[in-house]
């Protein structure tokens, strides 16, 4: 899923700025710029928009009277050089406020959160049944998405953990508690203190080693008898 994005900035660099890191962050899509709300009313009739990137400050129409005039607007970031108009915005209901100039990392905080607040909508709207695949996770300053049945195992070091997927490695700055809770159960499960596996790429299970493709990993003595009665007595494994 990708956020269908449109920009309100009457600063050329500003808008600049913003479509660089959309073009950045792999679940925004741009679809249109505009100088002013004006301007963009049209786009915002025409088109699918999921997140609104206005500015305050621009001429014959500010950000703050656009939000108060047009009614069921999509989601909507607040950017601008003055901070004072933070509780404004809100009030308003905005998903956050961007002071500029703001890094990509705090642009990545925002947008992660309008991201959540969208598959929250989509996820109520959808079947009972309906479970995501994939989960975003902030590795090497980028958001990146992880398809669950592509992660073979989580390898925890000192403080980050390394995943390990079907396309190569990736590190995340986070505990192998905090990965858990990202993970489904019980195809996700811990098999040491180190280690966390994909069940499902499980392929033998030799004595207390596990191989999951090329790797092997060997099962903590005191997870070995709760993840080998969980393997045997579930789908992954038949006795």
């Amino acid at each position: 899923m990708k956020l269908k994005c449109l920009i309100i900035d009457d600063e050329p660099i500003a808008r600049k700025l913003l479509q660089e890191y959309i073009e950045e962050t792999d679940f925004l899509e741009l679809v249109g710029t505009a100088v002013n709300p004006l301007k963009a009313t049209g786009l915002i009739n025409s088109m699918a928009i999921d997140l609104i990137f206005l500015d305050i400050n621009m001429p014959k129409m500010s950000g703050m009277e656009f939000l108060r005039s047009v009614p069921n607007l999509p989601m909507v970031i607040m950017t601008t050089a003055y901070g004072q108009y933070a509780l404004d915005g809100f009030e308003l209901a905005v998903v956050d406020y961007l002071v500029k100039p703001f890094s990509l990392e705090r642009f990545l905080k925002a947008t992660q959160k309008a991201f959540e607040l969208k598959t929250l909508k989509d996820n109520k709207a959808a079947p009972a049944n309906t479970e995501a695949d994939h989960f975003f996770i902030k590795c090497d300053g980028k958001l990146e998405k992880i398809v669950y049945n592509n992660l073979l195992y989580v390898e925890a070091m000192a403080n980050y953990v390394v995943l390990h997927t079907v396309n190569g490695k990736l590190i995340a700055y986070l505990t192998i508690k905090g990965i858990l809770e990202k993970l489904p159960t019980p195809q996700f499960m811990q098999v040491h203190k180190s280690y966390v596996v994909n069940a499902q790429r499980i392929n033998t299970i030799d004595g207390n080693t596990l191989h999951l493709g090329d790797a092997r990993i060997a099962m903590g003595s005191s997870y070995a008898d709760g993840v080998m009665g969980h393997l045997l007595k579930d789908k992954f494994f038949k006795r």
